[in-house]
């Protein structure tokens, strides 16, 4: 059996180790990925693409060509419920409300302010092809489609993994420094004794996907998710989810479209073709549709976690390490932010730049962060019962009875003034799910890897809604468009290529000189600039930096290479390169003082 000996064995070619793939030969590290599917995903599955992913995409290079296939944000700036798609009665089709979705088409003034990159929306049946055909082409990972892993065995040096390649049926062996386990729970996590915890049975849902134009029951160009809720059925779950696959055109004439059901867990239509059409055209009103079908699959959400992301030098990520209900679209998200979070600490300890101390931090910063999208991703698919309550709906009710409940939304009747009001308060409830801001860009991570400086701990306006940027140590860094030499870029892409990067005021030369020192010395991946509206090595343009740095022009801040404080110093000390030689010892889980990790 042969042998070959690679820095990284990614196992799993979802969104998590793909994207571990681009960075670890962004940041010059070879790796091979195996994936037990002979292709990409068949699954429409996950669609929405944050800002923060968006950031990390930009990173590796492959941003524009997503936002080339993905929604244009004229087709995605909002959500909206329908009474139903089409049917006998005359209010069939009729809006109820809508809300701006993930900052409305990158118009959100609190979105703009936070990152150069807008939210997107790809299924993951085109985003995944995509990232692989990028791995390929940065050309450091070897990409390996139906190769399954039998079996790892792990030591104090490395981890021994046996390969299956299904097409030649012949096995061979890696021996690795590390390997990532992204395959999404199926082997890895077993194989080193990590279980996953949590609410298993939540809600069943059936997905059709299917080629069909809809454009003739649908408007609003601007309505990404629409929600069929159907008096005839009694409320939005039960009634279904409409969703754009594209790939050629979004909006009402999109090509393809995923039809999403709720049923109980125990129905056993719920696996029979035929009976999840029949109710497919009962539900949306349309007795002939005859759509050209992919695939029908039924799911159980599900929100659990991973009792440990690591096992020795196996680390779990994305689905490996969590799985959530798709409400909010964090699944994808938190997978990519996962893999942006440990990467930069395995080149750092492969360099020989950190002490393996740093990959503790993992678990200690993703954990937490994972843990919060997973009860907000549950309390948002709870969050839509809202909506029925406030209309007055229920399963329980006669087709009659629910259409009578809408009556005061469109006609002057005594109940009308509170039926509206109680509409309104309910979808702008869902502001939980479509504009949390502060969950899916704002969270931040506490470590042996942040060093606190001892200010007030982060109380936030609202934990859910709103990001507020700030350089509290622990914090993503903030947005600002800065220039020089004519040239304007976002100042967090001077972190790209995993570096360190000290940003320091207009008035601290000793911190850039202190911090270059060792960057010589030590040969560690450490930039250090001067920001500011006057002298300074890049300027402030838009003083969006000046509003949010929170240091005088005498302090400093050091970012991590995936972009959060790291270390904050208000203003001047009398020894900078101490400091920061104590401070990246701390981070680094290492001894500079001796030159070695």
């Amino acid at each position: 059996m042969t042998e070959m000996h690679i820095p990284v064995l990614i196992v799993g070619g979802g969104g998590a180790g793909l994207t571990a793939s681009m960075l670890l030969s962004t940041y010059g590290v070879d790796s091979l990925l195996i994936s037990r599917s002979p292709h990409t995903s068949r699954l429409p599955k996950a669609h929405v693409l944050n800002q923060r992913t968006m950031e990390i995409f930009t990173e590796v290079g492959v941003a524009d060509a997503i936002y080339e296939r993905g929604t244009p944000p004229e087709n995605m700036k909002a959500t909206a419920w329908y009474a139903g798609l089409s049917g006998d009665h005359a209010n069939y089709g009729r809006e109820l409300g809508r809300l701006e979705v993930w900052g409305g088409g990158y118009t959100d003034p609190d979105y703009i302010a936070a990152s150069a990159c807008r939210t997107t929306n790809l299924p993951q049946i085109r985003l995944e092809p995509v990232l692989k055909e990028h791995a390929e082409l940065l050309g450091r990972s070897e990409i390996r489609f139906n190769h399954e892993l039998l079996s790892l065995e792990q030591d104090g040096e490395g981890v021994t993994a046996r390969i299956l390649d299904r097409a030649s049926e012949e096995e061979y062996s890696v021996r690795a420094d590390y390997l990532l386990g992204a395959d999404g729970g199926h082997v890895v996590g077993a194989a080193v004794g990590i279980e996953m915890s949590g609410p298993r049975d939540i809600m069943k849902l059936v997905s059709v996907h299917m080629g069909a134009d809809l454009s003739q029951w649908l408007g609003d160009d601007e309505v990404l998710i629409r929600w069929l809720v159907n008096p005839n059925f009694g409320g939005s779950w039960a009634s279904g989810i409409l969703v754009p696959m594209g790939p050629d055109h979004w909006g009402p004439k999109s090509e393809e479209w995923v039809f999403h059901m709720q049923y109980a867990t125990d129905d056993l239509d719920a696996m029979q073709e035929e009976k999840v059409l029949e109710r497919m055209r009962a539900t949306l009103g349309i007795a002939d549709f005859s759509p050209k079908i992919f695939r029908i699959s039924a799911w159980v959400m599900e929100g659990v976690i991973a009792d440990r992301f690591r096992d020795g030098r196996v680390f779990l990520l994305g689905d490996a390490a969590h799985r959530h209900p798709p409400t909010g679209g964090l699944g994808l998200n938190s997978a990519v932010h996962d893999a942006y979070n440990l990467v930069w600490k395995l080149v750092a300890v492969l360099r020989g730049q950190a002490g393996y101390g740093l990959l503790d931090t993992y678990e200690a910063e993703r954990k937490p962060v994972d843990q919060h999208n997973i009860d907000n991703a549950i309390a948002n698919a709870m969050n839509h019962y809202k909506i029925d309550e406030a209309l007055g709906l229920s399963p329980d009710k006669s087709a009659d009875e629910n259409w009578a409940e809408l009556r005061p939304l469109w006609d002057d009747l005594p109940a009308s003034r509170d039926k509206r009001h109680a509409l309104n308060c309910a979808i702008g409830s869902q502001t939980i799910e479509f504009r949390h801001h502060n969950v899916e860009f704002g969270y931040t991570y506490s470590s042996a890897a942040v060093v606190d400086d001892g200010s007030d701990p982060y109380t936030p306006l609202d934990p859910v809604r709103l990001y507020e940027p700030s350089t509290k140590p622990g914090h993503p860094l903030p947005h600002a468009w800065v220039e020089r030499e004519g040239e304007r870029l976002p100042l967090g892409t001077l972190v790209h290529g995993d570096y360190f990067l000290l940003i320091a005021g207009e008035d601290g030369n000793a911190w850039v000189e202190a911090a270059e020192k060792l960057a010589a010395e030590h040969n560690l991946p450490l930039r250090a600039v001067r920001v500011g509206v006057l002298d300074s090595d890049y300027v402030d343009v838009r003083c969006a930096w000046l509003k949010n740095r929170e240091i005088t022009s005498t302090g400093a801040v050091l970012v991590r290479p995936d972009r959060y404080i790291a270390f904050r110093s208000m203003e001047a000390v009398d020894d900078p390169k101490a400091v920061l030689t104590g401070t990246l010892n701390q981070i680094l889980s290492t001894d500079l003082t001796e030159g070695a990790a």
